[in-house]
C-alpha cells in the first residue's frame, strides 16, 4: 500500500489521492513516469517527482525511522505489508499507578510473528535491554500503545526512544468502525485465548504482580502468559486491520479495473 501513497505530498489529500489512481496514477512510478498529471502544475511535478524518488530510495534502503515522519501518524500503518518480517508487537503490564504516583513497568511483552520475548522488572527489564530489543525492528504494533504503552515506557526509561512507524490496532479499529477492547475485537475476529487466562483483564495482572512480589512464581508465570496472549494476539489483529484498512480506501478497485 505505500507505494500507492500520495497523500505525503503538500496539498495531496485522500481526495486528490484517490483521483489520482482515478487517472491511471496508481503507484510512485506510475507518477514519475508519466510526462504530466492533470491538475498539477510542471514545476509542482518536479517537486513531486523529486519527493517521490526520494521515498523510494529510503523504501528499498529500508530505512522505516525516514517515514516515521514522512506520514501522518494515522496512516502508518500503510506501512505494515511492506515492513511485515521486521515488525514487533508490543504490551506492557503496570503495577496499577501511572509514572508520577509510583507506577512502574512490570512486564513488557515483545513478539515480532516468530518469537516472543518477556522483559521483566527486577530480572531483565532495563532501558538498555528494551532499547536494544526494539532495535532489531522497524514497525511497531500496539493497541492503544500511542496513548498508554508508549508514554509510560517513555516517562519510566530514560534514554528510551520510539523513532519507527506505529501502527496503534486502537484507534484503526476506529477508524473501521468497530468498538470495544482488546479482547472484544479478538471475540469479534474469532480469536481464542488460553483457558488458563480467558476472562482475565488489566486489574487481575496488577493483582497478579503483587502476588509475585509475595513469592508466588506461579502468579508471574500466569501474568506472562495474560502478556503472552495480549502480545501475540496483536499481530494476527493487524494483518486483518491492515487489509480492511487498504480496501477501504478503495485502491483495489482501481487496481482490479485495469485503468493503469
Amino acid at each position: 500500500m505505500i507505494k500507492n501513497t500520495f497523500c505525503t505530498l503538500d496539498g495531496v489529500g485522500e481526495k486528490s489521492e484517490k483521483r489520482l489512481w482515478r487517472d491511471g496514477v496508481l503507484t510512485w512510478k506510475d507518477f514519475t513516469d508519466s510526462r504530466q498529471i492533470a491538475g498539477i502544475s510542471p514545476d509542482r511535478k518536479l517537486l513531486y517527482d523529486a519527493m517521490l524518488m526520494r521515498d523510494e530510495e529510503e523504501l528499498q534502503a529500508g530505512n522505516a525511522s525516514y517515514f516515521n515522519c514522512r506520514i501522518k501518524r494515522r496512516d502508518h500503518w500503510r506501512l505494515f505489508d511492506f515492513f511485515r518480517e521486521d515488525v514487533v508487537c508490543l504490551d506492557i503490564e503496570t503495577n496499577g499507578f501511572q509514572p508520577h504516583y509510583g507506577g512502574v513497568v512490570t512486564v513488557v511483552g515483545l513478539y515480532d510473528g516468530y518469537d516472543y520475548k518477556t522483559l521483566i522488572r527486577g530480572e531483565n527489564l532495563s532501558a538498555e535491554s528494551l532499547t536494544r530489543e526494539l532495535s532489531r525492528y522497524k514497525c511497531l504494533i500496539t493497541f492503544f500503545g500511542a496513548s498508554f504503552d508508549v508514554p509510560f515506557i517513555l516517562k519510566s526509561f530514560s534514554g528510551v526512544r520510539f523513532e519507527i512507524p506505529h501502527f496503534d490496532l486502537c484507534f484503526a479499529a476506529k477508524r473501521l468502525g468497530l468498538e470495544g477492547g482488546l479482547k472484544r475485537l479478538e471475540q469479534s475476529l474469532g480469536i481464542m485465548r488460553e483457558d488458563a487466562v480467558v476472562g482475565l483483564d488489566g486489574y487481575d495482572a496488577v493483582k497478579l504482580w503483587e502476588a509475585y512480589r509475595r513469592g508466588s512464581r506461579e502468579a508471574l508465570d500466569l501474568l506472562i502468559t495474560y502478556n503472552r496472549e495480549d502480545t501475540v494476539n496483536l499481530m494476527h489483529i493487524a494483518s486483518v486491520f491492515y487489509d480492511r484498512l487498504r480496501q477501504s480506501t478503495g485502491i483495489e478497485e482501481y487496481l482490479s479495473s485495469g485503468v493503469a
